[in-house]
């Protein structure tokens, strides 16, 4: 039996309506007479999905006992023995209750794949592991229940569902999604226009990738060369020359034109030495690219056409962007140039264009950091010229029935060895020197077949010829080196100017620099190796490149940094000459990671500065906000002791309330301030462990007067994995916080619900709110809110709050009240495996896990 297929609904957002869609599909199935059974759906109460169950054979869930509860989870076991053609299982990336077959239901769709079952199911973006940290930035909510990406990326299909953000609010609005006592907040909240303009976005992005993949895959099975023009793809070809900008530019704004085109950068390095381009600028470009969207690709590759339309065909580009050559017309001589190439060679699938700029025709100038070595097709070329073209010229000369004389001959045996030395350099005109010098004296030189000379004027001819030929190789090859070296040392010094100039900048991106190593010299992969002492082991400050070395002694080359610090380089072996260079890369890299050290010092400065922040505003503290409390307990004290005046009872009821009141007052601001102080030292050690809220929050009540508390706690709410007596202070804090500013006496809200794996508590006050600017401020150690009436402590309330919560693994966030006030919301972690009751109507785990 062969494995099933899946089919995924990958939804933008919460509430699209991916199940509503699976369910139709399955009716369409069925009305097919395609054997499909419902494995597990979650219709949330939502009527319209309900609905659409009517009709589905349906398999009975199996019933898991945890922690004295009862959960329903899939019946694999029962999905197996009915064996049907299709299953439905619903929220593909659902965490099953502890004891259940599996642990994730991803897990169980794999044995009903195995099984040879076709699956459909659904999943939201958000879900997807990979975009974890993306998804926390955009929501402010950490999902806690992910699927691997692969799990998705293996589904032989995927369709997405989406819907406008407006759409979606108006379908909540109308109590599609949720019950109208969590329609507010959801709005508030999760389900705000950009959270979900944001979360489109991402979904979009995701399945186009997901459709490349297939696409690059199906090309590549069926041995696809030519370009499909499926989705716009700019390739941009650098030669880290002042037009790249230019070319960036202008490949932005034809990106413009069409929604979804991509631009990609790609920079064509030889592989014989530091390449042709000055890092600095290129650096540029780089950072251009990126700003405009695009991405930036070094590629080696000694035919630059040629390297460059294997990567735009192995990307399915249509479109390349070049500049027009700033090679002069007499440059010309040495080939059509790039762009022709590349335009010749294109073929009908690319569209090149060939884009003017500033630099056109003003000459290249010296091959920058191409070092003194020649390329093999000049080496070749020389030796050509200087050996087979002395004996092509002896049969063109011997052809010739009246030959122009000995001394035109050994001139133009004399040019062939200049051109040999133009072309490969000393050797080549040295062997043209001495094939040229035997075959004037075999076949031009009385007399002839022979070796010898008659005339002592032609032996003289024949010398001064190889002298001449000797000298003029010597001098071209000695220029030729002076004009390289010059080349090297004009690369060199941008180089280590661009080095100067990021230590004068404080640049600290080790990654970075590591790279521009690894492209200036063509490598595979650079580590940065550090060690403690001579006996330690190497540990990696920082590498790029693939399989980076773990020790010195592995790489192609190594630069020693002092005593306990090398750059090692892999892929070949560097000349000598480069290693100049490499060191002022070392060198650089060491003092990257120094400036990290100090950074992470200097932080650590920044701590105990603040930390004597604190102590400062805790001696004002005590000089102050304690010093009150205990000034009204002396005077009522010293009243009570008095002798002088006989005191009433009612008088003496007044002034023992006095004493109270004074000595709760201390009590509180003492621990407040020895609470900041655990804090600031980091010795709150919770002691975790699972409670319900319902017996936490209403003993925090206990400070706030009777009926200014509205209250609302569900039974049915999941347990909460905290420390009881640390929530107890945090919820007992903000609740007096929240009273303390309601007007006129009106009670707040304190409301509890289940998000999936997340518990929230609300604190709803009336009051004045507080401006968004402040809304984090007011979390701060010693500070209070403007309105604030006098006498009213120190405010370390919430930030003890903010404290105690993050020591638990929760959050504590300010949000404003609809209608005006100020919402505490206190989210707390679920205990494991305890869920609300089925018929309970919270946000779904699929919104906000």
């Amino acid at each position: 039996m062969g494995r099933g297929t899946l089919r995924i609904y990958l939804g933008a957002a919460p509430g699209v309506g991916k199940t509503y869609a699976m369910l139709a599909e399955a009716h369409r199935r069925v009305e097919r007479g395609t054997d499909c059974v419902v494995a597990l759906v979650e219709h949330h109460d939502r009527p319209r999905t309900e609905v659409m169950l009517h009709g589905l054979e349906q398999i009975p869930r199996s019933e898991i006992d945890y922690r004295s509860a009862v959960f329903t989870e899939m019946d694999v076991d029962a999905v197996l023995e009915r064996a049907p053609a299709v299953a439905l299982v619903d929220e593909l990336a659902h965490t099953n209750v502890p004891g259940s077959r599996n642990a994730k239901r991803w897990q169980d769709v794999e044995e009903l794949l195995k099984a040879g079952i076709d699956v459909i199911s659904t999943v939201n973006i958000q879900h997807l592991e990979s975009l974890g940290d993306v998804v926390e930035s955009i929501t402010g909510v950490r999902q806690q229940e992910t699927v691997p990406d692969e799990v998705v990326r293996r589904a032989d299909q995927i369709e997405l569902v989406d819907m406008s953000p407006q759409a979606l609010r108006r379908r909540m609005a109308h109590g599609n999604i949720y019950q109208p006592d969590k329609m507010d907040a959801a709005l508030s909240n999760y389900f705000r226009p950009g959270n979900l303009t944001a979360l489109r976005e991402l979904a979009l992005l995701w399945t186009a990738d997901r459709v490349d993949e297939y696409l690059q895959q199906y090309r590549g099975e069926h041995n696809i060369r030519t370009t499909w023009q499926a989705r716009e793809r700019i390739v941009v070809g650098l030669t880290g020359g002042p037009e790249g900008r230019t070319l960036i530019r202008r490949a932005s704004r034809m990106a413009a034109k069409g929604s979804g085109s991509e631009i990609l950068a790609v920079y064509i390095a030889r592989s014989d030495g530091l390449t042709s381009a000055s890092p600095k600028e290129l650096a540029v470009q780089r950072t251009l690219v990126e700003d405009v969207g695009g991405t930036f690709h070094h590629v080696i590759g000694d035919d630059v056409p040629a390297a460059l339309l294997e990567f735009a065909r192995g990307v399915n580009a249509t479109q390349i962007v070049l500049g027009s050559s700033r090679r002069k017309t007499w440059q010309y001589i040495y080939g059509p140039g790039v762009g022709a190439t590349v335009a010749r060679e294109s073929g009908p699938d690319l569209d090149v264009h060939i884009v003017t700029h500033e630099e056109v025709a003003k000459g290249r100038g010296l091959p920058i950091a191409r070092g003194a070595r020649l390329g093999r097709a000049r080496i070749v070329s020389g030796w050509l010229v200087g050996v087979a073209g002395p004996v092509l010229l002896s049969l063109l000369l011997l052809s010739l029935e009246n030959g122009p004389g000995l001394a035109n001959d050994v001139l133009l045996f004399l040019f062939l060895t200049v051109a040999a030395a133009l072309l490969g350099g000393l050797r080549p005109a040295l062997a043209s020197a001495a094939v040229g010098t035997l075959l004037l004296n075999y076949w031009f030189t009385p007399p002839t077949h022979t070796l010898t000379v008659q005339d002592p004027e032609n032996f003289v001819a024949i010398v001064i010829f190889f002298a001449v030929a000797v000298a003029v190789s010597s001098v071209v090859d000695l220029a030729a080196r002076r004009t390289h070296q010059a080349a090297r040392l004009r690369a060199e010094s941008e180089i280590l100017s661009f080095l100067a100039g990021s230590v004068l900048r404080g640049e600290t991106a080790l990654d970075a620099l590591l790279e521009r190593v690894r492209e200036t010299f063509a490598m595979e992969s650079v580590a940065l190796l550090e060690r403690a002492s001579d006996v330690d082991p190497w540990t990696c400050a920082g590498s790029v490149g693939p399989a980076p070395v773990a020790r010195p002694d592995d790489a192609d080359v190594d630069m020693p940094v002092g005593d306990n610090m090398a750059l090692a380089l892999s892929g070949r072996v560097l000349p000598a000459e480069d290693r100049r260079v490499l060191g002022a890369f070392a060198a650089q890299a060491a003092v990257v990671v120094d400036r990290r050290r100090l950074v992470s010092e200097a932080d650590r400065a920044r701590r105990l500065a603040e930390g004597n922040r604190i102590r400062t505003a805790l001696l004002a503290a005590v000089s102050h906000d304690l010093r009150t409390p205990l000034a009204g307990i002396k005077a009522a004290v010293s009243s009570l002791r008095s002798d002088d005046v006989a005191w009433s009872p009612e008088d003496e009821a007044e002034l023992l309330e006095g004493i109270e009141d004074g000595a709760d007052r201390l009590d509180h601001l003492v621990g407040n301030l020895l609470d900041m102080s655990r804090l600031q030292t980091g010795t709150v050690t919770p002691l975790i462990r699972e409670i319900d809220l319902d017996e936490v929050v209403p003993m925090a009540l206990g400070g706030v007067p009777e009926g200014s508390v509205d209250l609302d706690i569900p039974e049915t709410l999941p347990m909460v994995a905290v420390d009881p007596g640390l929530l107890e202070r945090v919820v007992a804090n903000v609740v007096e916080n929240a009273v303390k500013y309601s007007p006129g006496g009106e009670p707040i809200a304190v409301a509890a619900s289940a998000h999936g794996e997340r518990v929230e508590l609300r604190v709803v006050d009336r009051g004045r709110g507080v401006p968004d600017e402040a809304k984090e401020r007011i979390f701060e150690p010693f500070q209070r809110y403007g309105d604030a009436p006098r006498g009213a402590g120190v405010g370390l309330g919430l930030a003890v709050s903010r404290g105690f919560a993050e020591a638990m693994g929760g959050t504590l966030d300010a949000e404003d009240t609809p209608g005006g006030g100020l919402t505490m919301v206190l989210t707390l972690t679920a205990a494991p495996g305890r869920e609300p009751d089925q018929d309970r109507t919270v946000l779904p785990a699929e919104a906000t896990s």
